[in-house]
């Protein structure tokens, strides 16, 4: 059995980090704002806000964040100053009193053979959370935050992190322990103001592989965990307290809903028949898993599940790539019948496998023993498989969000950004613009950094102009695009 390399790629096709082209736009006064005023714009959501990339929120994310591209442009229509919470470097790492409490950022290592494998960078990271920074800030993106966290006040006490109650990045900015991160957006009066959140309501759950409960009919997130899925009428309530915050002075702005979990790399990159096998071994794994299919026909004949749960859950291998061994919970539990019928299946095309999972697919549970290959004598656990019915609780929710930030957007007046459709169009084909053209293919396809959830500094500038023409088209404003080739992609260490 080979073992299977962490995402390894055969060529250096990965766009260049410096910046390919120049398009600047400094004509004064030929752009306008129309119905809208740019004069103070704030920004309020999670790490799509805050520039979060590569699984850090590093100084360069941040000075290329959405946010900021945003205000940049607006910059030649009224637009104003544009502040945000900086932190200290590029490693990307977090310090809580000189212990480090989040991870630094990834970059891309060559390795001897040609491939190219994403690493943590070393080094101790320099941004301490408890220095805490003066603002107000008119990004206040919180890497982390879901939608009701926005309304809790305590969420940047200190005191509150150890009991999972507080943000570390929200620590850092927020004006004082017990504001909130909406109250700390509304004290500045903006006059114009952007909010994307909703995507970490169901995020957590999906990325941790289905790891925690759909709390669809519990109106009370203070008893969530934290890889639930968000009540919809919670994220409504939330939603709607939000936008009546932010539009009481008048104040316009744009909004946007979330993408298909199917549409990012993170999913789509370990397929689900991720098993290379040869004839002859796969005639040894079929045999050693004879019992369990010779069980499951026992369990056919004693009316305990149906003929086709029967053929779902049999195993079988052969010649060529093969469908991993996955542990699926919403099987009918047959321990009663034999302790040894696991809930094991092989998964399919309707399956998603999380980017983690390739770093121990093929790999041995126990080194000791040659038959503990990961995800063929040893399933994939509920953490390293995203099943179809899990797929569908996630899928119902984000429909459920979306229909109501649409609604919404309508009812308050406010521009709507698609990125629900921009990143189906980044997946399907990708998405051109002079110069190239971005997709969402890991590591080289420019749209989406090396954490397979987060766009790249390139992909922010594709969302930011989709946010800039729907702005445009509601407030009758002329703010100029963004050159996505001058926005750099993924970086090579």
């Amino acid at each position: 059995m080979k073992k299977l390399l962490y995402i390894s790629f055969a060529a250096l096709a990965i766009a260049a980090c410096e910046p390919e082209f120049n398009n600047p736009v400094d004509e004064q006064g030929f752009y306008t704002s129309g119905e809208a005023d740019f004069s103070n714009f704030v920004t309020v959501g999670n790490s799509l806000t805050a520039g979060y990339a590569d699984g850090a929120l590093y100084l360069q994310g941040q000075q290329n964040s959405l946010p900021y591209m945003l205000a940049g442009q607006f910059a030649h229509a009224g637009g104003g100053e544009f502040t945000q919470p900086l932190v200290n470097d590029n490693l990307g790492g977090l310090l809580a009193g000189g212990q480090q409490i989040q991870d630094n950022r990834r970059v891309l290592r060559i390795g001897a053979d040609g491939s190219q494998v994403p690493v943590i960078l070393e080094g101790t990271p320099t941004t301490d959370i408890t220095n805490i920074l003066e603002g107000p800030f008119n990004n206040i993106g919180v890497p982390g935050a879901k939608s009701f966290h926005l309304l809790a006040n305590g969420y940047g006490n200190i005191a509150n992190l150890e009991a999972g109650q507080a943000n570390p990045y929200f620590i850092r900015m927020a004006s004082s322990p017990d504001a909130s991160v909406i109250e700390d957006a509304a004290s500045q009066q903006p006059t114009f103001f952007s909010l994307w959140i909703g995507n970490n309501d169901i995020l957590g759950f999906a990325t941790s592989g289905g790891v925690g409960v759909d709390q669809t009919g519990n109106i009370d997130p203070t008893t969530y965990g934290p890889n639930d899925i968000t009540d919809p009428n919670v994220f409504t309530g939330t939603y709607n307290t939000l936008l009546e915050t932010l539009t009481t002075n008048g104040a316009k702005g744009v909004v946007t809903n979330i993408p298909d979990v199917t549409s990012i790399p993170f999913f789509t990159t370990v397929p689900y028949n991720a098993i290379p096998m040869d004839a002859q071994t796969a005639t040894a794994v079929n045999e050693s898993y004879s019992d369990y299919n010779n069980a499951l026909l026992l369990a056919q004949g004693a009316g305990m599940i149906t003929a086709e749960e029967a053929q779902q859950r049999t195993i079988s291998f052969s010649a060529g790539q093969n469908a991993v061994v996955i542990l699926d919970e919403d099987l009918t539990d047959l321990t009663a019948l034999n302790p040894e019928l696991r809930n094991l299946r092989q998964a399919t095309v309707e399956d998603l496998l999380p980017l983690t999972t390739s770093s121990v697919l093929g790999t041995l549970a126990d080194p000791q023993n040659p038959s503990s290959v990961i995800g063929v004598g040893v399933p994939l656990n509920d953490s390293q498989a995203l099943t179809e019915v899990e797929i569908q609780l996630v899928v119902n929710a984000q429909t459920a969000y979306n229909t109501t930030i649409a609604a919404l957007a309508e009812q308050y007046g406010l521009a709507f950004a698609d990125t629900k459709a921009l990143m189906t169009q980044v997946a399907n084909g990708g998405i051109s613009f002079d110069g190239g053209t971005i997709a969402n293919t890991f590591g080289s396809g420019g749209a989406f950094s090396l954490d397979g959830v987060h766009p790249t500094q390139r992909g922010y500038a594709v969302v930011a102009n989709a946010f800039i023409e729907a702005i445009n088209d509601k407030y009758d404003a002329t703010i100029p695009l963004l050159n996505p080739g001058t926005f750099p992609t993924v970086f090579v260490e």
